[in-house]
This record gives C-alpha cells, structure tokens and sequence, in this order.
C-alpha cells in the first residue's frame, strides 16, 4: 500500500471514538489511517473467513442496507464475512472502518491492501491498537476483536463456526452491554454452529436490516433511506424497479397476488425480489402479508 499518514490518539483525547472509550479495557493509544467517523453510528458485521456465496451475499446486501441508513461499517477487513461487509458499505456510498491486529505499516491479509485503500478515499479509517513494525500474531486477533465490538453499538455475526472469531466479537458485545444479532442458516451446516449457540444464549435472531432498525430503535432513519434511494438507485434493475414502483403509487400494502398483477412478473422471479428487497431494507411486511416500501 502506499505510504499514508498514522495518527495517533490516546485514551481520553476528543478524536478518541467515545464508545470505545467505555469498554473495560481501551486501548491506551489508538493508532489511525484516514479519518474516524464521529457523526456516524457504527455497526459491526463479523463472520468466518471460510464464507459461503449465501453468507457473503448477505453481509454484502446487510452492510450496503445499513450503510444506507446512515451506519459505519465495522469488520476486520478478512477473507469471507469481512470482506463482503466492507464492499457492501463502501458501494452503497457510505463509510467503513477497519480494525486490524498488527502495525498500520503494513495491512493484513496483503491482498486487501485495494480494499483498504478504498475504505480510506471513502472518508472511512483503518485502525490499530499497536505500533508500527509490530507483525500480525495469532493472540493479538482476539484482542483486535474487543475493538470491533466496542467501537459498534450493536455487532452482526453472518456464519460463525464453533471454533470462530466471530463469537469472540459476539461475546465481547455482550460484556460491552451491546446488541448481538445473528442470522441463522441450516442447522446442519458448520458455519452456523457458532450462530445458532449464540442465538440459544440470548444473542437476538435476525433476517432483515429492518429487524436490526427496530431493535435499535432507529425507525426513523428509515423514511430517509426510501425518500432519497428506493427507485432511483433501482432503475438499472427493471425487476425491483417495477416492485418498487407498483408500491410507491399505490401507497398502500400491497399481496403477492397483486404485485404479480402489477408488475407481470413471473411468481418465482417476484418471490425472489421481494426477498432480496427485504434483506436490504427497503420494503417489509405489514403483518398481514402484504408489503410495503419500509418509509410507508
């Protein structure tokens, strides 16, 4: 990566993120590239290196949801879960932080210096607790995972193996007195194990950036995301689009049966929109299942 300026900001300092000034154990310096976000909410979005496509594909959809809302995604810039979560903030326009267990002098893994310098033109940072020179040991992961939760005011764990970092993060959060959220997937599948622990621990089971809004209760940041992105940001999508549309003129909760009308759209091919639509926040259902563009 190309030389950057590291700045430094002890414990105590105004540039210092507040939140992580409340852990039990902030770091008594924290070292930065680009700039901290002070005016964004943060959220972390963590889960194991070995992702599936599904997994990634909903850290992506999850993190561009909350980016649009006005959060700062925070990961630790891995393989998998990670690194979904981060271009998911960062092609919704919005800022990332990532917080890495080695010296600001190098970025680890080697191959997501490009992702690292996208998150810093992006007005986001990458952030560490050590000094420069000081390479990326196994038990200074664990620690770095305390700082992705306790910068977050909630943390999101998409598939967690048993044996993960993610549930270190996870229970970090919790001692932090943060929300945990998790997505749950197939009970036989290993990648959930972890999830499904967590869940069954008292870690609350989500499926939706809706879901997490509400727990937050952070509602009203939801009319924004659909006034200013619901249709024009889907004009390049002429399925969604029309989803959209159909829903933004009626002004009411529409069925299935009726968006099918409406749109002409095949039932599979509709039942998948609506899916993916859900998943990024910008429709949901009114309890009666019909839907609605989530600002309604």
């Amino acid at each position: 990566m190309e030389p950057a300026i590291i700045h430094s900001t002890p414990h105590g300092d105004s540039a210092y993120p507040r939140l992580l000034s409340e852990i039990q154990n902030p770091p008594e310096t924290l070292f930065f590239l680009g700039t901290i976000p002070q005016e964004n909410p943060c959220i972390a979005i963590v889960g194991t290196r070995k992702a599936t496509l599904e997994g990634k594909s909903i850290a992506r959809k999850l993190a561009e949801a909350l980016a649009t809302h006005g959060f700062c995604v925070v990961s630790g810039l891995a393989l998998g879960i990670d690194e979904a979560a981060h271009e998911g903030a960062l092609s919704a326009g919005g800022r990332s932080i990532a917080v890495l267990a080695n010296g600001l002098d190098s970025i680890y893994p080697r191959q997501h210096e490009g992702l690292a310098r996208k998150i810093l033109a992006k007005d986001g940072a990458i952030l560490s607790e050590y000094e420069i020179g000081t390479p990326a040991l196994p038990h200074q992961f664990l620690a770095r995972n305390r700082i992705i939760s306790g910068i977050s005011i909630a943390t999101v764990v998409i598939e967690a193996p048993l044996r993960s970092g993610a549930i270190a993060t996870a229970r970090f959060a919790a001692e932090q007195g943060r929300d945990v959220f998790v997505y749950p997937g197939p009970s036989s599948h290993p990648n959930y194990r972890g999830s499904h622990m967590l869940i069954r621990n008292g870690a609350r089971l989500t499926t939706s950036p809706e879901n997490i809004l509400e727990d937050l209760n952070m509602e009203i940041q939801t009319e924004k995301h659909a006034d200013v992105c619901s249709l024009e940001q889907y004009k390049n999508d002429p399925y969604a689009y029309a989803i959209l549309r159909a829903l933004s003129e009626s002004q009411t909760p529409l069925t299935i049966d009726k968006l099918s009308e409406l749109t002409t759209l095949e039932p599979r091919t509709l039942a998948e929109c609506i899916s993916l639509l859900s998943i990024e926040g910008m429709i949901k259902e009114d309890g009666s299942g019909r839907f609605i563009i989530s600002s309604l």
